[in-house]
């Protein structure tokens, strides 16, 4: 009988190896595979291309969205004036003075428009270009009428030219870019 109890506890014993063999076991399951590291910064790497692809300088589809988002801002002071019934204004601020802080007081203005890498020009309507180096305020009048003109944007190689007419303040587009 004693045989059958030291069989038995025998069987029901863990066996227990080496302190040292348990540190191996232990420092082996832990950390990462040189393949896991390379497929979770392959992943970050795909994920920032997707998710950053304009991270840089200013190119074309930044271009006409800054185009587009002018043309917008015209057109909301256009029915601003209107709605209101009180004169609107839209200061456009080009170069340098786009990179401080944009002085919002003014007569009734609703909106401002900032670029530091578009150049700006304005063409009035007695066909005088003016350069603007700091910032233009276009103002829409209740009964439908603008300070009107031509203002014309520039990067590299696209342009850009929002038409505003003095008499009815209706805004058009037209544009040249090189990828559109």
């Amino acid at each position: 009988m004693a045989l059958m109890v030291s069989e038995a506890a025998k069987v029901m014993t863990p066996i227990s190896g080496s302190s040292a063999d348990s540190s191996i076991l232990t420092s082996s399951e832990s950390g990462f595979t040189l393949l896991e590291l390379l497929l979770v910064l392959s992943i970050i790497g795909l994920a920032s291309v997707l998710i950053f692809p304009n991270v840089g300088a200013l190119d074309a589809r930044s271009f006409n969205v800054q185009v587009r988002e002018a043309n917008t801002l015209l057109n909301y002071a256009r029915r601003d004036a209107v709605v209101r019934g009180q004169p609107s204004t839209v200061r456009l601020i080009a170069g340098e003075a786009a990179e401080e802080e944009p002085d919002m007081e003014g007569a009734n203005l609703v909106a401002s428009w900032e670029s530091a890498d578009i150049q700006l020009q304005f063409l009035d309507s007695t066909d005088q270009i003016t350069e603007v180096e700091d910032s233009i305020d276009i103002t829409f009048f209740p009964e439908g009428g603008s300070t009107g003109g031509t203002l014309m944007l520039a990067f590299e190689s696209q342009q850009a030219r929002i038409l505003i007419d003095p008499f009815t303040g209706r805004i058009s587009n037209e544009s040249n870019a090189d990828d559109e």
